[in-house]
């Protein structure tokens, strides 16, 4: 995981348990979050994920997803950081 923490981007103190929080996401977010490029909390991952009606349409939540995170990658190339190439 040593690819998350060469980034600009300013890193977040998150209340709470992490691993309680992750083990109560659907499976399909789950699964996304284990192959995402960035270290996403569990809780703003669900925020997108029910922004984006998950629970009726996890396709299009999860295309939410991969949008929002293909935005802050590019973001942080802006800023300096080392994202991941497109």
């Amino acid at each position: 995981m040593g690819r998350n923490l060469n980034s600009s981007l300013k890193g977040r103190r998150r209340q709470g348990s992490a691993m309680q929080a992750y083990d109560a996401l659907p499976p399909e977010l789950r699964q996304w979050l284990r192959s995402a490029a960035l270290p996403w909390s569990p809780a703003s991952a669900s925020g997108i994920w029910k922004k984006a009606g998950g629970a009726r349409d996890p396709q299009a939540a999860l295309a939410r997803l991969n949008a929002v995170e293909q935005a802050t990658l590019r973001r942080d190339r802006v800023t300096g950081g080392i994202g991941l190439p497109t």
